[in-house]
């Protein structure tokens, strides 16, 4: 299905799933709200069973898949480039794609790649977050968007946004807590993005 839904400002989004696509429709809510100025150009995923592909094609976004296997990360990515850039990609993100990015592909996307992660980082990087901090036993749990880099969900800092772990908490009670984080808080970042007016210190 294809079709562009969005605020006609010059910058297209390029969003990268492989599951749910929960991030994906808050992507797509703020588009269609006016909250979030920009176009959703493609939703690609490396799953064909990923229901966040309903949600696009729902909303009237172009969906692509794009298979993994059987091809090398540089193979793989090199699709994703060129499939990113047919469609004036500006800003790509990660929206739940679980699959590490080449040096290739970030480089092709330098400081225009997002990714949020259910933590306050630096603490807590790679899988399970939440479970991670909440067995740390923390005071302060949270969410952060950043730019991606080669280090493993590192790169600068975009937006954070930080909640109290409570004493009633389970692992997967903070995660549900952070979702909603999640939710406000990647349509923002992405909009800082797309807006400009912004430079990268250090």
């Amino acid at each position: 299905m294809t079709g562009n839904r969005g605020n006609s400002t010059g910058k297209n989004l390029g969003v990268l799933i492989s599951g749910r696509g929960s991030n994906l429709q808050s992507i797509l809510d703020a588009v269609a709200a006016g909250r979030l100025a920009a176009t959703v150009a493609v939703v690609i995923s490396n799953r064909a069973d990923a229901a966040g592909l309903a949600r696009a094609a729902d909303a009237g976004v172009e969906t692509l898949v794009l298979d993994h296997r059987g091809q090398t990360r540089e193979q793989y990515d090199a699709q994703l480039i060129d499939a990113l850039r047919a469609r004036a990609v500006d800003v790509v993100c990660l929206a739940g794609f679980m699959r590490v990015l080449s040096a290739g592909f970030i480089e092709a996307f330098r400081d225009r790649i997002l990714n949020i992660h259910p933590s306050l980082l630096p603490a807590f990087p790679g899988v399970d977050a939440q479970r991670q901090a909440w067995e740390h036993g923390v005071k302060l749990a949270g969410a952060t968007v950043h730019l991606v880099d080669e280090s493993l969900d590192g790169g600068p800092i975009v937006r954070q946004e930080a909640i109290e772990v409570r004493a009633e908490d389970t692992a997967e009670s903070l995660a549900a807590r952070i979702l909603e984080i999640e939710h406000r808080l990647y349509p923002a970042a992405i909009g800082d993005v797309v807006r400009g007016g912004w430079r990268l210190e250090g």
